[in-house]
């Protein structure tokens, strides 16, 4: 295929990726990505076994998965935030092995599917191919294309890996915690219960600048952006008894019908709880923010 036609094609599959999973809540279902058709033809998206897709008639690699449990050796680094993909199993110079480091010389994007969950895939795009290590047997995967014209990732400068770092959280950690906390609300508001992925957010509990704020189901709340908002004005408040509560000062004032719907009949509703207990809000948590939404004054 011609570089020109397959880029193309690959920035048509990228679009569809990002607006599936907007839709969704930010993730996709295993399912649609090996059922995706395009021009009337089925082009599965990852592979059905691999963690490495590469479609015939692709001359580089169009996504590969990340996943926590599976049998390569697949980190991200937490000194430099670059992902080291491990060698495909059998000769490093063939087969899988080959498009991925194919992708060097082409500089042709790809995506990175994080597998947080079963069936469930956080999508990452675009990624680089930016480096091949062979005594390490390893790929190195950057968040941006700059870090193909920065030499070798073994030798960044302080800058480099402070950027690298703060990419990660940006573009890798973030939405894996919004899809693990979509996936354990079933994509619904925890206070109102809309029920739109595009229209919910991933609130932490414990802010994740604060100590404790970690990017865990238990710290995270599925929350619709009016909620999210007036949650971390403390306009709002969740109780570790799971019930909500609206600000005094807000609840006296006289507004329109989103104020009296959208917020006002909120108060004393108790939230809507993930199905699994392990996904429940920790309620230590809890209590360590309504105290500050108990001390915000009115």
């Amino acid at each position: 295929m011609d570089t020109a036609i397959e880029e193309a094609l690959r920035n048509r599959i990228f679009d569809w990726v990002r607006e599936r999973a907007a839709a969704n809540g930010g993730f996709l279902h295993r399912r649609e990505l090996l059922d995706f058709q395009i021009d009337g033809r089925d082009l599965p998206i990852i592979d059905f076994s691999r963690g490495i897709r590469n479609p015939t008639e692709f001359s580089s690699t169009l996504a590969i998965v990340a996943s926590a449990d599976g049998p390569y050796d697949d980190t991200e680094s937490h000194t430099d935030g670059l992902l080291h993909y491990a060698y495909r199993s059998g000769d490093p110079a063939g087969g899988d092995n080959r498009k991925l480091r194919a992708a060097i010389t082409t500089g042709l994007p790809l995506i990175l599917f994080r597998k947080e969950i079963a069936n469930y895939y956080t999508p990452v795009l675009p990624v680089y191919v930016v480096e091949d290590i062979p005594e390490q047997r390893s790929f190195v995967i950057a968040l941006d294309e700059a870090f193909r014209f920065m030499g070798s990732t073994r030798d960044l400068s302080d800058p480099q890996r402070e950027y690298a770092l703060r990419l990660a959280r940006q573009r890798l950690h973030q939405p894996a915690f919004r899809t693990r906390v979509m996936v354990a609300y079933s994509t619904t508001c925890a206070v109102c219960t809309l029920r739109h992925g595009s229209l919910l957010d991933a609130a932490h509990i414990v802010p994740d600048t604060e100590l404790g704020g970690v990017p865990t189901t238990p710290n995270g709340l599925a929350l619709c952006k009016i909620h999210h908002a007036a949650y971390d004005q403390n306009m709002l408040g969740i109780s570790p008894d799971y019930r909500v509560a609206i600000d005094g000062g807000l609840l006296e004032e006289v507004d329109g019908p989103m104020l009296r719907h959208g917020l006002q009949e909120m108060h004393g509703r108790s939230l809507t709880l993930p199905r699994l207990t392990k996904d429940h809000p920790d309620r230590a948590l809890l209590a360590w923010r309504w105290e500050r939404f108990a001390a915000t004054p009115a």
